[in-house]
């Protein structure tokens, strides 16, 4: 049975990049482009690792997001990889391991990704 990866970013022309080199390498992909829309479908659709932004609606929306995901017993356990260009923006880097506290997801990758780096961390992230 192929993984399924939750996609939530509100930049629809990065999903769908991201959408075809996921499938590509033999993932299904849901997306969503708001943070609510996003809770909802980890909720509803169970996904095995959610791509996630930082900066949708607000500059901090991701971060509300991933502690949303993490509250509920159903998705507390689903690997998280947020994917932002918020260094560039702000110049603050975020490091999961150092940070672990405040952002609590298991990957950070910068804007723009290398979709070979991409497909990498999700199998990485999901035992392949």
């Amino acid at each position: 049975m192929k993984k399924k990866i939750l996609v939530i970013d509100d930049d629809i022309d990065l999903v769908e990049a991201m959408r075809i080199t996921l499938e590509n390498a033999g993932f299904d992909v849901i997306d969503a482009q708001t943070g609510e829309r996003g809770v909802a479908l980890a909720l509803a659709e169970h996904p095995d690792l959610i791509i996630l932004d930082i900066m949708m609606g607000s500059q901090d929306e991701g971060f509300h997001v991933a502690y949303k995901i993490r509250s509920h017993e159903q998705t507390r356990d689903i690997p998280v990889i947020m994917l932002s260009a918020v260094s560039q923006e702000t110049g603050y880097a975020f490091d999961p391991e150092k940070d672990e506290d405040f952002l609590p997801v298991q990957e950070f990758i910068e804007k723009p990704v290398n979709p070979a780096a991409l497909v990498d961390k999700v199998k990485a992230h999901l035992g392949f």
